[in-house]
């Protein structure tokens, strides 16, 4: 399953983020990086900034 998680740059939108590439989903992120850290995202190999 594909999943987009908005404000995937976030706090808690990376944590939902990986845990759903952890899981072996598909995770396309939707952040405009207004307050949103990409660096949260490493490790997430599963998702499409």
């Amino acid at each position: 399953m594909t999943v987009l998680v908005t404000g995937g740059a976030g706090y808690i939108g990376s944590h939902v983020a990986r845990l759903l590439a952890q899981r072996g989903e598909a995770v396309v992120i939707a952040d405009d990086l207004s307050t949103g850290i990409p660096s949260r995202l490493e490790g997430t190999a599963h998702a499409t900034l």
